[in-house]
């Protein structure tokens, strides 16, 4: 979470999380695994090495449940708090207000610098961990039902166990820096697991 000046009411308080080892995809969800897996590409922006858009959190849950049942593995999507260990770069931070720099251009696809359409995963600097596009591109839908955070301390958390809407974070090719969306704590959560749209994809926990 964050208590800066500009940070937005959902993201506070900050509270200190605990998380156990888990693997994180190092790109977006791509375009030609999500086809090799369903055998079709709902993409608005087609190219195969860019993100799998204009998928739900539905969506996501019966790709999963297919690539689970090819590999025989239990990937999943990443916990809120997984997916914002990560995009701080773990235990190699730097602090950084974005995932990877301080400069946004850097590290991100946004609405300055996408010409209004996503862009192949990884041509971007990586943060501190050498992960990808967890600021920009598109944003990426996370496990949690949304939830208004708890201050106490916590290990490994899920978020509740029912809810309406579901967390996507990180923003997106068409999100304002001015804004702040693009911000590493930044969370939104009005969105149904039904919903789907152009700037929305997901990556992979394991």
């Amino acid at each position: 979470g964050s208590d800066d000046s500009d940070a937005y009411s959902r993201e506070k308080p900050v509270h200190k999380v605990t998380v156990s080892s888990y693997f994180i995809g190092k790109y977006e969800v791509t375009q030609e695994l999500w086809e090799a897996v369903m055998g079709s590409n709902p993409s608005f922006f087609k190219g195969s090495r860019k993100p799998v858009e204009d998928v739900s959190w539905n969506d996501c849950q019966e790709f999963i449940r297919k690539l689970n049942n090819l590999t025989g593995k239990n990937f999943k999507l990443p916990t809120e708090a997984q997916w914002e260990y990560a995009a701080r770069g773990g235990k190699k931070s730097k602090g950084y207000r974005y995932s990877g720099s301080n400069e946004l251009e850097k590290v991100a696809w946004f609405e300055d610098n996408s010409r209004r359409k996503t862009h192949y995963v990884g041509t971007k600097t990586p943060n501190e961990l050498g992960i990808y596009d967890m600021t920009g591109n598109v944003e990426e839908w996370c496990n949690d039902w949304y939830h208004i955070y708890d201050s106490y301390s916590q290990i490994d958390p899920a978020g509740p166990i029912s809810g309406s809407t579901r967390v996507i974070r990180g923003g997106s090719w068409c999100d304002d820096m001015r804004k702040g969306f693009l911000r590493v704590p930044f969370r939104s959560g009005v969105c149904t697991p039904s919903f789907h749209n152009y700037d929305l994809g997901f990556r992979l926990c394991l």
